[in-house]
This record gives C-alpha cells, structure tokens and sequence, in this order.
C-alpha cells in the first residue's frame, strides 16, 4: 500500500526539544506514532514534548546525547531500541547547528563543527540503526536547507554541511533499498532567528519568497509526515520554501 498509518510505529526524532524538531515530533505523535525525543541541552523542551504525545496516548520518553561524541550518539541508539525493545520505524535527524560565520571568520574549528552534526552523526546514526530500521521497512527523513543548492553566505560551512546531508539523502536512499526508505526536507526562510526578527528585515525575507510569507514550523513537519507515510518516495529532497528556489 503506498499510504503508511503512523499509527502504532515508532519514531526517533533528533534535536526535538526546540523549534522545529520539536514541531516535528509533536505531528508524529498526532498522527500516531510512538516517539523517542533526543535532545543534547533543551531537557525542559524534551519534556514538555513527551508529556503533548502522552497526554495524546502515546509513549514517548526523551534522551539526552552529545552527537558531536560518537560514542554517546551509539549509545543513544541503543538507548532509543532498549525502550522500544528493538523497534523503530522511523529516523528524523533534524538535530544541527546554524552558526553565523562571516566570511573574515571562516576557520577550520567553524568546519569542523558544522559537519560533525550536520552530516557526520546523520550518517553515523543512521547506520547504528539500519537493522532495526530494515526490520521494520522503515524510513528516514533528514532535514537539510536550500542554502545546499546555493551557500548563504555568511554560513558557508552550515551549507557545505547540509550540501552533504543532500548527497547523504540520494546515498543511503540507493544503498538501503528496497527496506528503508531515505527522503529530505529542505526548508527555506522558517522561524527566523531573534536577532532577524525586525518587522523590516521580515519584510524583506517575505518579498524574496513567491508566496510572500515566512515559513513556520509546521510547514516543515507536515511535509516529514508525508514523506513518513508515502511508500513509494526514496532519494528525494523536497524543499519547502515558499517557491524561493526557483524564483
């Protein structure tokens, strides 16, 4: 069938104590899924998620991991399938860093930091957890950016990183097939950060985007939701932008 009930499935999302990711997890748990909530320092936000999916009759327990450190992102995998005893559906990596690095500041450290979260753990995690994934003919969704298609630039290693996290994407959708499915979202202008968030540079960003608005959250989770649930889909990066790319 090519429509896939979140019902019942079991679902890790990384980074899910805050903004987006946290939006992500709470449209899964609408939608039915049991969740696994890692979060590295949000442990309030962590919770609070956890307690929405309860309260909506699902389990859902949070962990905490460092996904810089190797070895604390295969113990929360291990961690993730003790508490599922072994089960899991469904992998969102949406944990990442967005550090400002003018061009005058570029540096090996800024590199090196980008990459490790952005496409290093993704790949890492993912292959901890490809067994049990396999098992469940499961998938992947890992959120990337439009900047991966042309760099901002004031984020250069940040788009380098999620350039990788694209190729990452169409890589692992070919070497894990047919059991698990490997799709991205790219969002374009989505929750701004504070120190954007002036009525006139939003202006500005509204007037580059055909649709003429910011993009919110759920914008992004509705779309990890039907690339969860749509068997059919594999290798695909599907921004979510406002029409920005191609204007």
């Amino acid at each position: 069938m090519p429509h896939i009930p979140l019902s019942g499935r079991v679902a890790l999302v990384t980074g899910a104590g805050t903004r987006v990711g946290a939006a992500i997890a709470r449209s899964l748990a609408a939608a039915g899924a049991d969740l696994v909530v890692h979060y590295a320092t949000s442990a309030a936000g962590a919770d609070a998620v956890v307690d929405e999916a309860r309260a909506l009759g699902r389990r859902a327990t949070a962990l905490q991991a460092d996904l810089h450190d190797r070895e604390a992102l295969a113990g929360l995998a291990r961690a993730a399938l003790d508490w599922s005893s072994g089960r899991l559906d469904l992998l969102v990596h949406n944990a990442a860093n967005f550090d400002r690095v003018p061009p005058a500041e570029l540096s090996a450290e800024a590199w090196d930091r980008a990459m490790a979260l952005n496409a290093t753990a993704p790949y890492l995690l993912t292959l901890e957890l490809a067994p049990a994934l396999r098992a469940c003919r499961g998938s992947v969704v890992a959120i990337a950016c439009v900047s991966a298609e042309r760099p901002w630039k004031n984020y250069l290693p940040y788009s380098v990183s999620k350039a990788a996290l694209a190729h990452l994407v169409r890589g692992l959708a070919v070497a894990l097939a047919p059991d698990v499915r490997v799709n991205g979202v790219a969002p374009g202008t989505v929750l701004p950060p504070l120190s954007s968030s002036d009525e006139a540079t939003l202006a500005r960003l509204r007037e580059r985007i055909p649709l003429r608005r910011i993009g919110e959250a759920g914008d992004v989770a509705r779309a990890v939701v039907f690339l969860a649930e749509n068997d059919f889909i594999t290798g695909q990066v599907l921004a979510v932008d406002g029409g920005a790319s191609v204007a």
